[in-house]
């Protein structure tokens, strides 16, 4: 019978236990052995959980307390000196000085880079490495681990990070060669396998999700020469694990390392199929990823099961595992938890452990179980049976996007005539200052929205609450100066999350919890029907704030790719099609809020480059209908009315035209933690419009010093003019603390003004 097995698994735990645990711990408020308690209680649940699904094979060191990128660079003491002193006196400090900054005890330091990983809205930290770098294996997480499956009974594969994905997703700090560091990593790869033999383990899988990307010559030679040396190494046979897309022209390559087995993605990429089978080497295992690990349907059996019954019968039943397409990291744990979704909707989904349960039922139906084979054809029908349900289809939604024309997409004039008007009408100040969004939300205000909900809070308490936390952020904004306001958004759980309850055509979970980063977990909405806005979302709130204050009021949406990216999409539908319908639906937004007399409408797309494909070759497509979407959402508004749009954490290089061509009239980027290195993109291509690159992080707890922002500063007017610039934080506020807050944000606005006195002076000589 073909094996089964999945590639990770969730490491939050089902009420965020990991969470709660990691936060009481950096509060200090948690005794010492707290963390590790709740991380091995979560570890052992979770592999009780896969065996409860029948999987046969569970894997280990998936689990992280922040970051599995960070862990392989602590792992092989890629440690950068700054941060050692802190490690010398406790390890796990160091660690957590490296993925969220440390100030306390004569040290001020920043956090390790943050970046998206790959397509996901999941984030990983960025080694930081350099030439000469020494390399050597210093802790003992992936056998510990493995050592801890293995005693409670499981059946056991330690995941490591490839060394050559590893390197690749690093960066070096002196722009020396990642990969000239190949030979100086491997040794230690060498001895940690060793280690695992050692131990009884008789696989482990190698992630190099980077065989997905395009490879250069210089890549594809670090593979020959990285799994020629592994495979001399003597240790447990190699699962190469490959997912988010097709191998493409990397499967040559791939099919002649010496490793045992082989992991593709068959539910983004399942076309692959047939030319894997035919390059697939004699006697190698392939690990068939056919259930989709980064979305909540169940998969289709009239389309896995021909393929799965075509691998067996080239494969033969021990050479075919069947797996999720990567690891489950990225949907929820479990859909019986949510016992308020409608029967109908929730029949046709799947989370972690519906997921690995399906596999079982496929291997059991290769087996020739007819009692399996009867379930995939429930199953189908199930699937067939919602694409008939009431509000899947909204001929209204359909008729407008058919009638939309090219003009729904454009602006009423070009930018200079814009910021002419906008300048005229809204009187700021040069490297005028404002923030993104959110401010903190307190746990009153958490409490509040969770008594509402459950019906314990009338409507009028707690809109009158929400009120008085509006009224308090404006004030503090007006108290210190800041020149474009917000109404800090009390009023909203998630960005996403918020406005998709209020369109036609999204459901939502209880538990429906996912990663983002560290201890920050979002819970995607499911687009399951065509998108819709009954009534306006937003104007309520920020007509009430703009009555508060005389100045500027920013509305504030979250676009439509964003609105996309962010949730678990529909899968009967080209995402295009989706995101067209998100757009017009926002649209409205942007329009109601301009007739109520809001000036300035930011419609956030942090999203917009993480949801590029992964091979150059797809990118003029998914660009053209991206921007599209940004411009219809944005569309017809008034000259005098400024757009404004925020992304975080990309990398512009690549894409900077099309972020030109969104046309937004203001943009805001990440910048602090890459110290204004996102900013060489507008060197190369000047950038027309306003900018306000990021001059706070708002991802660590410590509050940067005015020299460090004035320094930032510098740096951007080095490649900005100035009367492009704008001054403001990273991103929202949501999860940062008011202590954290008051100053950093006083400190931001006294260096606008600082910077505003130096510029004039300089212009009077």
């Amino acid at each position: 019978m073909s094996l089964v097995t999945h590639l990770g698994f969730p490491r939050i735990g089902l009420k965020r236990e990991l969470k709660r645990a990691l936060e009481a711990h950096w509060r200090g408020e948690a005794p010492a052995d707290a963390l590790p308690d709740t991380t091995r209680i979560l570890r052992e649940r979770h592999w009780q959980l896969a065996r409860d699904a029948r999987v046969d094979v569970v894997p280990c060191n998936d689990f992280s307390l922040y970051d599995h990128v960070l862990d392989t660079a602590v792992l092989f003491d890629a440690i950068p000196d700054r941060y050692r002193p802190v490690f010398g006196k406790n390890r796990l400090d160091g660690y957590f000085a490296m993925a969220r900054g440390h100030k306390r005890d004569g040290h001020d330091l920043h956090a390790l880079e943050m970046t998206k990983w790959f397509d996901t809205n999941y984030h990983y930290l960025v080694p930081e490495l350099h030439a000469g770098q020494h390399f050597t294996l210093t802790g003992d997480k992936p056998l510990a681990e493995f050592l801890e499956a293995k005693a409670l009974g499981h059946r056991a594969r330690p995941v490591l990070l490839g060394p050559v994905s590893f390197l690749l997703l690093s960066k070096t700090v002196d722009g020396s060669d990642r990969l000239a560091l190949l030979g100086a990593l491997l040794p230690a790869y060498v001895v940690l396998l060793r280690q695992l033999a050692a131990a009884g383990a008789d696989w482990v899988q190698m992630d190099e999700p980077c065989l997905v990307l395009d490879q250069d010559g210089d890549a594809r030679s670090a593979y020959r020469r990285a799994y020629a040396a592994l495979a001399e190494a003597g240790g447990p046979k190699i699962l190469l694990a490959s997912y988010f897309g097709a191998l493409g022209d990397n499967l040559a390559l791939t099919s002649e390392l010496p490793v045992a087995g082989l992991h593709v993605d068959l539910a983004r990429a399942p076309q692959q199929l047939d030319a894997v089978l035919d390059a697939l080497p004699a006697g190698r295992v392939l690990s068939a990823g056919v259930v989709d690990g980064r979305n909540v349907w169940r998969s289709r059996p009239a389309l896995v099961l021909p393929s799965l019954r075509r691998a067996q019968a080239r494969l033969g039943d021990d050479n075919l595992w069947l797996a999720p397409s990567c690891s489950l990291l990225h949907v929820p744990i479990d859909l019986a938890a949510e016992t308020a979704l409608e029967p109908a909707r929730r029949a046709t989904m799947a989370f972690a452990r519906q997921k690995l349960e399906e596999l079982r039922v496929y291997a059991d139906a290769l087996a020739g179980q007819v009692e399996a084979v009867a379930a995939l054809d429930a199953q189908q029908a199930l699937l067939d049976q919602q694409a008939r349900q009431h509000g899947v289809r909204n001929p209204a939604v359909r008729a407008r996007l058919h009638e939309l024309s090219p003009q729904g997409a454009l602006r009423r004039s070009p930018y200079a005539t814009r910021r002419s008007a906008q300048a005229s009408a809204l009187a700021l100040p040069s490297l005028p200052t404002t923030t993104i969004g959110s401010f903190p939300q307190t746990d009153d205000l958490r409490l509040a929205r969770a008594a509402h909900r459950a019906g314990k809070l009338a409507d009028d308490a707690y809109t009158a609450l929400l009120e008085a936390e509006i009224e308090r952020v404006v004030r503090f904004q007006e108290e210190i100066g800041l020149d474009v306001l917000v109404h800090g958004e009390p009023e909203r759980n998630d960005m996403v999350e918020y406005f998709g309850e209020q369109l036609d055509g999204y459901l939502f979970t209880r538990l429906g919890w996912v990663q983002s980063y560290g201890s920050r977990c979002v819970k995607p909405p499911v687009i399951w029907g065509d998108v819709a806005r009954p009534v306006p979302m937003t104007v309520r709130w920020s007509t009430y704030a703009q009555s508060l204050t005389g100045r500027p009021m920013k509305g504030m949406l979250t676009g439509p790719v964003t609105m996309l990216q962010w949730s678990f999409v529909r899968d009967d539908l080209p995402r295009e099609t989706v995101c067209r319908q998100i757009a017009l639906a926002l649209r409205d937004e942007v329009h109601d809020l301009e007739a109520a007399g809001i000036r300035v409408i930011q419609i956030d797309e942090p999203a917009l480059r993480e949801g590029l494909p992964l091979r150059r070759a797809d990118w003029p497509a998914y660009l053209a209908w991206a921007v599209e979407c940004f411009r219809i959402t944005a569309g017809g508004v008034r000259d005098t009315t400024q757009i404004h749009t925020h992304m975080c954490y990309s990398e512009f290089n690549d894409i900077i035209e099309a972020v030109a061509a969104m046309d937004a009239d203001v943009i805001s980027i990440e910048t602090s933690r890459s110290r204004m290195e996102l900013l060489d993109a507008f060197v190369r291509f000047r950038y027309p419009n306003g900018i306000g690159p990021g001059v706070y992080d708002i991802h660590s707890p410590r509050v940067p010093t005015q020299a460090e922002m004035l320094d930032l500063l510098r740096k951007a007017l080095k490649v900005l003019d100035a009367g492009q610039l704008w001054v403001n934080p990273d991103c929202g506020l949501k999860t940062r603390g008011w202590a954290e807050v008051k100053p950093a944000l006083r400190g931001m606005v006294d260096c606008a003004r600082r910077l505003r006195t130096e510029l004039a002076a300089t212009a009077d000589t």
